[in-house]
Protein backbone atom coordinates (compact mmCIF):
# COMPACT_ATOMS: atom_id res chain seq x y z
CA UNK A 1 0.00 0.00 0.00
CA UNK A 2 0.89 3.49 -0.66
CA UNK A 3 1.57 5.84 2.14
CA UNK A 4 -0.80 9.02 1.56
CA UNK A 5 -0.02 11.79 1.97
CA UNK A 6 -0.11 13.72 5.10
CA UNK A 7 -3.68 14.85 5.46
CA UNK A 8 -4.50 18.54 6.98
CA UNK A 9 -0.84 18.32 8.27
CA UNK A 10 -2.05 15.68 10.47
CA UNK A 11 0.99 14.26 13.69
CA UNK A 12 1.13 10.87 13.55
CA UNK A 13 3.31 10.17 16.57
CA UNK A 14 5.32 6.70 17.07
CA UNK A 15 5.90 5.62 20.47
CA UNK A 16 8.70 2.93 20.55
CA UNK A 17 11.05 1.47 23.19
CA UNK A 18 12.43 -1.66 24.23
CA UNK A 19 10.30 -4.60 25.58
CA UNK A 20 9.06 -4.08 28.96
CA UNK A 21 10.12 -0.08 28.92
CA UNK A 22 7.14 1.22 30.10
CA UNK A 23 5.28 1.85 26.81
CA UNK A 24 2.41 0.43 28.31
CA UNK A 25 2.07 2.57 31.13
CA UNK A 26 2.72 5.86 28.55
CA UNK A 27 -0.39 4.52 26.32
CA UNK A 28 -2.06 3.65 29.24
CA UNK A 29 -2.14 7.80 30.25
CA UNK A 30 -2.49 9.37 26.74
CA UNK A 31 -5.66 7.11 26.31
CA UNK A 32 -7.26 8.26 29.79
CA UNK A 33 -5.80 11.89 29.30
CA UNK A 34 -5.90 12.89 26.13
CA UNK A 35 -8.32 12.43 23.69
CA UNK A 36 -7.00 11.06 20.38
CA UNK A 37 -6.81 8.11 18.76
CA UNK A 38 -4.47 5.00 19.62
CA UNK A 39 -3.72 2.69 16.63
CA UNK A 40 -1.76 0.18 18.80
CA UNK A 41 0.82 -2.86 16.51
CA UNK A 42 0.50 -5.17 19.60
CA UNK A 43 -2.96 -5.68 19.70
CA UNK A 44 -3.43 -5.77 15.18
CA UNK A 45 -1.52 -8.72 16.01
CA UNK A 46 -3.65 -10.23 17.91
CA UNK A 47 -6.37 -9.83 14.99
CA UNK A 48 -4.12 -11.01 12.60
CA UNK A 49 -3.39 -14.34 13.97
CA UNK A 50 -7.15 -14.79 14.85
CA UNK A 51 -8.65 -18.15 14.11
CA UNK A 52 -9.56 -18.55 10.51
CA UNK A 53 -7.76 -15.47 9.36
CA UNK A 54 -5.41 -16.09 6.77
CA UNK A 55 -2.18 -15.24 8.80
CA UNK A 56 -3.64 -17.89 11.62
CA UNK A 57 -4.03 -20.61 8.82
CA UNK A 58 -0.29 -20.17 7.31
CA UNK A 59 1.08 -19.89 11.43
CA UNK A 60 -0.35 -23.43 11.64
CA UNK A 61 0.94 -24.54 8.55
CA UNK A 62 4.20 -23.83 9.88
CA UNK A 63 4.34 -24.48 13.02
CA UNK A 64 1.68 -27.08 13.06
CA UNK A 65 -0.82 -27.77 15.79
CA UNK A 66 1.85 -27.74 18.64
CA UNK A 67 0.89 -23.37 18.42
CA UNK A 68 -2.83 -24.13 19.56
CA UNK A 69 -3.57 -23.19 22.70
CA UNK A 70 -5.19 -26.75 24.18
CA UNK A 71 -7.04 -24.95 26.76
CA UNK A 72 -9.14 -22.76 24.32
CA UNK A 73 -12.13 -24.10 23.11
CA UNK A 74 -11.79 -21.81 19.28
CA UNK A 75 -8.82 -23.31 18.80
CA UNK A 76 -6.84 -19.86 19.41
CA UNK A 77 -2.82 -19.51 19.14
CA UNK A 78 -1.02 -19.88 22.04
CA UNK A 79 0.52 -16.54 21.93
CA UNK A 80 3.17 -17.22 25.13
CA UNK A 81 4.69 -20.40 22.95
CA UNK A 82 4.85 -18.70 20.00
CA UNK A 83 6.80 -16.10 21.48
CA UNK A 84 8.77 -17.96 23.16
CA UNK A 85 9.70 -20.09 20.22
CA UNK A 86 10.06 -16.67 17.60
CA UNK A 87 12.39 -15.10 20.64
CA UNK A 88 14.80 -18.50 20.61
CA UNK A 89 14.81 -19.27 16.92
CA UNK A 90 15.87 -16.77 14.35
CA UNK A 91 15.00 -18.58 11.63
CA UNK A 92 11.15 -18.53 12.85
CA UNK A 93 11.31 -15.06 13.84
CA UNK A 94 12.36 -13.84 10.76
CA UNK A 95 9.22 -15.77 8.93
CA UNK A 96 6.64 -14.51 11.76
CA UNK A 97 8.04 -11.25 11.11
CA UNK A 98 7.68 -11.01 7.32
CA UNK A 99 4.31 -12.18 7.48
CA UNK A 100 3.15 -9.64 10.18
CA UNK A 101 5.29 -6.92 9.84
CA UNK A 102 3.50 -5.55 6.27
CA UNK A 103 0.37 -5.98 7.46
CA UNK A 104 0.61 -4.29 10.53
CA UNK A 105 1.84 -1.34 8.54
CA UNK A 106 -1.25 -1.53 6.46
CA UNK A 107 -3.59 -1.73 9.07
CA UNK A 108 -1.95 1.22 10.82
CA UNK A 109 -1.97 2.97 7.42
CA UNK A 110 -5.71 2.26 6.99
CA UNK A 111 -6.13 3.83 10.70
CA UNK A 112 -4.19 6.97 9.48
CA UNK A 113 -6.89 7.34 6.64
CA UNK A 114 -10.17 6.55 8.76
CA UNK A 115 -8.88 9.16 11.73
CA UNK A 116 -8.11 12.02 8.50
CA UNK A 117 -9.94 14.29 10.54
CA UNK A 118 -7.75 14.05 13.57
CA UNK A 119 -4.79 16.16 13.63
CA UNK A 120 -2.72 13.72 16.40
CA UNK A 121 -2.42 9.76 16.07
CA UNK A 122 -0.31 7.99 18.09
CA UNK A 123 0.96 4.57 16.65
CA UNK A 124 2.61 2.38 19.25
CA UNK A 125 5.35 0.39 17.63
CA UNK A 126 7.51 -1.89 20.01
CA UNK A 127 9.18 -2.65 16.74
CA UNK A 128 9.22 0.63 15.00
CA UNK A 129 13.15 0.59 14.19
CA UNK A 130 13.37 -2.98 13.52
CA UNK A 131 10.55 -3.01 11.61
CA UNK A 132 11.07 0.22 9.44
CA UNK A 133 8.11 1.89 10.09
CA UNK A 134 9.65 5.79 10.61
CA UNK A 135 8.09 6.86 7.14
CA UNK A 136 4.36 6.13 8.64
CA UNK A 137 5.08 8.33 11.45
CA UNK A 138 6.14 12.09 11.67
CA UNK A 139 7.59 12.25 14.58
CA UNK A 140 9.23 9.20 17.03
CA UNK A 141 9.14 9.36 20.79
CA UNK A 142 11.16 6.71 22.20
CA UNK A 143 10.79 5.30 26.14
CA UNK A 144 13.81 5.70 27.90
CA UNK A 145 14.36 2.54 30.72
CA UNK A 146 17.46 1.37 31.91
CA UNK A 147 18.03 -2.10 30.99
CA UNK A 148 17.98 -3.95 34.80
CA UNK A 149 15.19 -2.00 35.20
CA UNK A 150 13.74 -3.82 31.84
CA UNK A 151 15.59 -6.73 32.64
CA UNK A 152 13.42 -6.92 36.38
CA UNK A 153 10.00 -5.92 34.68
CA UNK A 154 10.35 -8.72 31.94
CA UNK A 155 10.85 -11.61 34.64
CA UNK A 156 8.45 -10.80 36.65
CA UNK A 157 5.68 -10.12 33.89
CA UNK A 158 6.47 -13.44 31.46
CA UNK A 159 7.66 -15.57 34.41
CA UNK A 160 11.25 -15.89 33.27
CA UNK A 161 15.29 -16.55 33.70
CA UNK A 162 17.84 -13.67 34.13
CA UNK A 163 19.23 -15.05 30.82
CA UNK A 164 16.13 -15.49 28.83
CA UNK A 165 15.40 -11.76 29.89
CA UNK A 166 18.53 -10.59 28.73
CA UNK A 167 18.31 -12.55 25.34
CA UNK A 168 14.94 -11.34 24.38
CA UNK A 169 16.11 -7.42 25.25
CA UNK A 170 19.41 -7.94 23.18
CA UNK A 171 17.44 -9.11 19.99
CA UNK A 172 16.01 -5.63 19.55
CA UNK A 173 18.16 -2.53 18.57
CA UNK A 174 20.50 -0.43 21.11
CA UNK A 175 18.75 2.66 22.91
CA UNK A 176 21.71 5.02 21.72
CA UNK A 177 20.98 3.72 18.51
CA UNK A 178 17.14 4.69 17.99
CA UNK A 179 18.07 7.09 20.16
CA UNK A 180 19.77 9.32 17.31
CA UNK A 181 16.33 8.80 14.99
CA UNK A 182 14.13 9.85 17.57
CA UNK A 183 12.26 13.39 18.49
CA UNK A 184 11.33 13.24 21.73
CA UNK A 185 12.67 10.97 24.61
CA UNK A 186 10.57 9.80 27.74
CA UNK A 187 12.55 8.83 30.78
CA UNK A 188 10.42 5.96 32.44
CA UNK A 189 13.41 5.37 34.89
CA UNK A 190 11.51 5.74 37.94
CA UNK A 191 9.39 9.65 38.43
CA UNK A 192 6.37 9.06 36.29
CA UNK A 193 6.02 12.92 36.79
CA UNK A 194 8.69 13.73 34.51
CA UNK A 195 6.86 12.29 31.02
CA UNK A 196 4.03 13.40 32.32
CA UNK A 197 4.71 16.80 32.43
CA UNK A 198 6.89 16.32 29.00
CA UNK A 199 3.83 14.77 27.01
CA UNK A 200 1.13 17.90 28.46
CA UNK A 201 3.61 19.71 27.02
CA UNK A 202 3.69 18.35 23.24
CA UNK A 203 -0.19 17.02 23.20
Amino acid sequence: MIIPKLLNNQRRIGLTGGIASGKSTITNYIRKNKRIPILDADNLSKELIRPNTIGYKKILDYFGNQIIDKYSSDKTINRKLLKKIIFENAKHREWIQKLLHPQIKEKMIEGCIQYKDNQIILLVIPLLFEAKFEDICTEIWLVKCPEEVQKKRLMKRDHISEKEALNIINLQLDFEEKRKFSNVILDNSDNQNQWIHKISKLI
